[in-house]
């Protein structure tokens, strides 16, 4: 889908990250237009996650700035970018295995309303965040696993589950990181078109392996390669140039 507008919602100047000098970011400057679904690619080594672990916080960059909405967030730490709406998501298995889709969505719900994370809230408390939690369910198409443990899903309809717990903190942006990574070809399929639906009102920044997906979801894309800016434009254009053409095949990655 494409943006509704020309405003830039996450932007990027300079940003780079030493470690112990190999820079494996460097002097990255991105611009993530509001509403658009704008993907992050690159050969192994390219700086992807990197790059990632510092727009979410998890890394503080050695030099160069982050702003999201207009807001300077260069040091801000993981939990305050979260309440700014800028929510990240894949990074990790997101759901507790052992408690029912709908109970996972639940505790999703009462983190939002800023409760204490506490397993022992109320069954009635917990119990009123069940339309919204059911609605949330159904969104993501596991209406029929409500009562189902996360643990006995499959793959694709875990990650299906972790978008609907990314969902339930309302988001203005979702930071997505590989949600294709060790799926088959239906589960793809699956999470695509959830992609592309949870997309209508919000902003989506994805890192992603599977160049059909980038094609067919983003709007625009920024490749990455040795940590660096490499090219940037529509699929169509960047899967042309002959640079992005020769950092996929000189890492040996097609």
């Amino acid at each position: 889908m494409v943006g509704t507008s020309d405003e830039i919602i996450l932007q990027t100047r300079g940003l780079t990250k030493d470690f112990k000098g190999f820079t494996a970011v460097s002097e990255v400057d991105l611009d993530v237009r509001r509403g658009s679904i704008h993907a992050l690619i690159g050969p192994n080594g390219a700086g992807k996650t990197t790059c990632f672990n510092l727009l979410t916080k998890f890394l503080i960059p050695t030099r160069g700035t982050i702003t999201y909405k207009g807001q300077d967030i260069t040091q801000a730490k993981p939990a305050d970018i979260a309440r700014l709406g800028l929510v990240r998501s894949f990074q990790i298995s997101a759901v507790f295995p052992h408690l029912t889709v709908l109970e996972n969505v639940r505790i999703a719900l009462q983190r939002k309303r800023g409760d204490n994370f506490d397993f022992w809230t109320s069954e009635a408390v917990l119990s009123a965040l069940d339309a919204e939690a059911e609605r949330l369910v159904e969104a993501v198409g596991l209406k029929d696993f409500v009562r189902h443990q996360a643990v006995e899903l499959s793959y694709g309809r875990k990650r299906a589950l972790e978008i609907a717990t990314t969902l339930a903190l309302d988001p203005e942006m979702m930071l997505l990181d590989e949600p294709m990574a060790g799926m088959g070809h239906e589960d793809v399929d699956r999470i695509a078109e959830l992609i592309r639906r949870v997309s209508a009102n919000r902003t989506i920044l994805m890192v992603e392996h599977n160049l059909s997906v980038v094609a067919s979801l983003s709007d625009r894309i920024t490749v990455l390669a040795r940590g660096k800016v490499l090219a940037e434009g529509d699929y169509a254009t960047v899967s042309k140039d002959p640079r992005v053409i020769e950092a996929y095949i000189g890492a040996g990655h097609g």
